[in-house]
């Protein structure tokens, strides 16, 4: 990289899993390259068993299926390579500040190895990409539109301009659908998986999990089992009434099922 100083190692990674939470799911494929201050790079890529089926979503994303990983070693296996392969390297990617670095790290857990981000310096490209391209309304009038949305924040400007960049990005990008059903796909994949209408309780690899706070990913089930009162807080608090009757409902030990699931 010519254009970034660096004067330690700096270890690119990016990792394809079962699914998007840190806590339940897991690794079945990482690839690592490991450049050096004076250019020299090396490289570290291994498919693993994830110890569970891979979801159908996920396959769909990164292409990799149940028999892809049938009689292949488990993260486990790998664990202390791929520590002495990372060495003490600062650590960069795009979006592994969100999942990629507290998985790895979970998966070092399971495994009984020692491996932290602590001191390790961390280059986020896609926090960077953020940071340069907004994100906003304005921005993106601009880019589709072609001139400075002068009537930002007010309620009939921003309809407008809302109209406007949806008519824009359809112009400029063929590939989008054109119709309100392809558009409700791309935009509601996250509302796919919630159980309840606001998203406090979801779908992981088919598992019921907390959608929200410090238990956000895990199984519903072992917050039950672990921190019972947690349910009884959200029936005490301002949470939507489907909500609360899924938390009831978790209290009572009658677990949210998968219709698919269902007998």
């Amino acid at each position: 990289m010519e254009q970034l100083e660096f004067d330690r190692p700096l270890v690119f990674f990016d990792l394809e899993t079962t699914g998007i939470s840190a806590v339940h799911d897991r690794i079945v494929e990482m690839t690592a390259i490991r450049l050096r201050p004076d250019g020299r790079r090396d490289i570290w890529t291994r498919r693993m068993n994830p110890g569970m089926p891979i979801p159908k979503s996920a396959t769909e994303v990164h292409g990799i299926s149940d028999a892809d990983v049938d009689g292949l070693p488990p993260f486990s296996y790998y664990a202390v390579e791929l520590k002495t392969f990372i060495g003490d390297a600062d650590l960069a990617g795009f979006g592994i500040s969100r999942l990629d670095i507290p998985l790895l790290e979970a998966e070092f857990r399971r495994a009984g190895v020692e491996f932290s981000r602590r001191g390790r310096r961390i280059v986020d490209a896609q926090i960077l990409f953020h940071m340069l391209e907004p994100r906003d309304l304005a921005a993106a009038y601009k880019k589709y539109c072609g001139t400075e949305l002068a009537t930002a924040h007010t309620s009939e400007g921003d309809v407008e301009a809302s109209m406007a960049v949806v008519e824009g990005m359809l112009e400029k990008n063929p590939s989008l659908p054109r119709n309100v059903e392809g558009l409700n796909v791309l935009c509601n994949r996250e509302q796919d998986n919630w159980i309840d209408s606001q998203g406090k309780f979801g779908w992981s690899s088919g598992v019921a999990v907390v959608g929200f706070g410090k238990y956000k990913g895990v199984p519903v089930k072992s917050v039950m089992q672990t921190d019972p009162g947690y349910f009884d807080w959200m029936l005490k608090s301002d949470f939507a009434e489907d909500t609360k009757l899924v938390a009831a409902q978790i209290l009572r030990g009658d677990y949210p099922v998968l219709p698919e699931q269902e007998s």
